[in-house]
C-alpha cells in the first residue's frame, strides 16, 4: 500500500465516519436496520448490471472471442471488488482485469487495449447517464437553473464526442494508458501490455469495428439504466418508496460523484454526502439518504470480500501453472 493511497484512504473513512457520527450511529443502524432480508435482494440484483458490464467489454474483443464470457464476468467482478475495497484509485481494478485477461490466454496487447477501450467507453456512457439524470432532476425539482445546467452539460459532451472521434486515431489510446499506468502506480503495466504504438494501432482496431462499439454502449448504457433498480429496491425495503426515475437520479448521478473523488479509495464519504443531498432534492430525509448509501456499502463489502477472494485463487492458480 503507498504511503499516498493509505493517507486518502484515511481521508475518506475520517469524512465516511464524521457523516455517520453526525447523523448519529444509532439512528442511522436503525434505518438499515429496516430493510432486512431485503439486503440480500439488493446484493443478488447488482449481479445484472455486472453481468451487463462484462457483457460490454467482451463486445470489445473481436471474434472469435479469447474471452469466455464466464471468465469476463469473474474478471469484471474482481476488478469492481478491487475498485470498491483496496485502499487505492479507484482505477487499480482496471490493471487487475488486464492481467487476469492476460492470464486467460488474451495476448497483452489486446486485454490492455479490451480495458482502455472499455474504461474510456465506460466514462463516455457514465456522462450520457448523468445527462439523462439532470434532465429527470430538472423535471423533478422544477428549478430553471437546473434545466439550463442540463441542457449546457448536453453541449458540452456533444462537443467532446466529437472531439473524441476525431482525435482516437492521433495517439490519444497511448496516452490515456500511460496515465492508468501513472494511477496504477505499477510498472508491470507496460511491460504487460507491450509498447504504447502497439496499444495505439490496438485500440484504433478496436474503434474501426463500430458494431462492436455500439454494442459495448449499448450493454453499457442497460447496465447503468438497470442499476437504478438497486436504488428502488433498496428504498423500497427501507420503507421510502420512490418512483424509478428517481432512482434514475440518483444513481446517475451519485455514480458520477463518486467518479469525480476516484483518487479517494472507494469514494468513502464522498458518496454518503453526495447521496444526501442529492436525496434532499428529491424529498428524502438525510437519515434515509444516508441508510441508502450503507445498503450499497454492505452489497460492495459483500460481493467485494467474495471477489478479492476469488482474485487471490486466481493469482494462486496462475502461479502454479507457471512453476508446474
Amino acid at each position: 500500500m503507498r504511503v499516498s493511497g493509505f493517507i486518502l484512504w484515511l481521508v475518506g473513512l475520517t469524512a465516511f465516519a464524521t457523516v455517520i457520527g453526525y447523523q448519529g450511529v444509532g439512528t442511522v443502524a436503525a434505518a438499515v436496520a429496516a430493510a432486512g432480508w431485503g439486503l440480500l435482494f439488493v446484493t443478488l440484483f447488482h449481479v445484472v448490471p455486472l453481468v451487463a458490464d462484462a457483457a460490454a467489454w467482451q463486445s470489445l474483443f473481436e471474434s472469435p472471442k479469447p474471452l469466455r464470457f464466464a471468465s469476463a464476468i469473474r474478471i469484471r467482478w474482481i476488478g469492481e471488488s478491487v475498485n470498491q475495497l483496496l485502499p487505492a484509485a479507484q482505477i487499480g481494478g482496471d490493471f487487475v482485469r488486464a492481467r487476469l485477461a492476460f492470464h486467460c490466454g488474451v495476448p497483452g496487447v489486446i486485454a490492455g487495449a479490451g480495458v482502455v477501450a472499455d474504461l474510456t467507453l465506460g466514462i463516455l456512457t457514465q456522462i450520457l447517464f448523468a445527462l439523462i439524470g439532470l434532465t429527470l432532476l430538472a423535471r423533478v425539482d422544477g428549478v430553471e437553473g437546473t434545466l439550463v445546467l442540463a441542457v449546457i452539460g448536453i453541449c458540452i459532451i456533444s462537443v467532446l464526442l466529437a472531439l473524441f472521434y476525431k482525435v482516437q486515431k492521433f495517439g490519444l489510446f497511448g496516452f490515456l494508458t500511460r496515465v492508468l499506468q501513472f494511477v496504477a502506480r505499477s510498472r508491470e503495466w507496460m511491460s504487460l501490455v507491450g509498447s504504447a504504438k502497439a496499444l495505439d494501432d490496438s485500440l484504433v482496431n478496436h474503434y474501426q469495428r463500430r458494431r462492436d462499439v455500439l454494442l459495448s454502449c449499448t450493454f453499457r448504457m442497460f447496465a447503468w439504466l438497470i442499476g437504478a433498480g438497486e436504488v428502488w429496491l433498496a428504498l423500497y425495503f427501507l420503507g421510502h418508496p420512490i418512483t424509478i426515475w428517481e432512482a434514475v437520479i440518483l444513481e446517475s448521478l451519485t455514480h458520477m460523484i463518486r467518479s469525480a473523488a476516484f483518487f479517494i479509495p472507494g469514494a468513502l464519504g464522498v458518496q454518503e454526502g453526495g447521496m444526501m443531498v442529492l436525496g434532499g432534492l428529491i424529498g428524502l430525509g438525510s437519515e434515509t439518504a444516508l441508510a441508502l448509501s450503507l445498503v450499497k456499502r454492505v452489497r460492495e463489502l459483500t460481493l467485494g470480500l467474495l471477489g478479492l477472494v476469488a482474485w487471490q485463487v486466481s493469482e494462486g492458480v496462475w502461479h502454479g501453472h507457471q512453476r508446474s
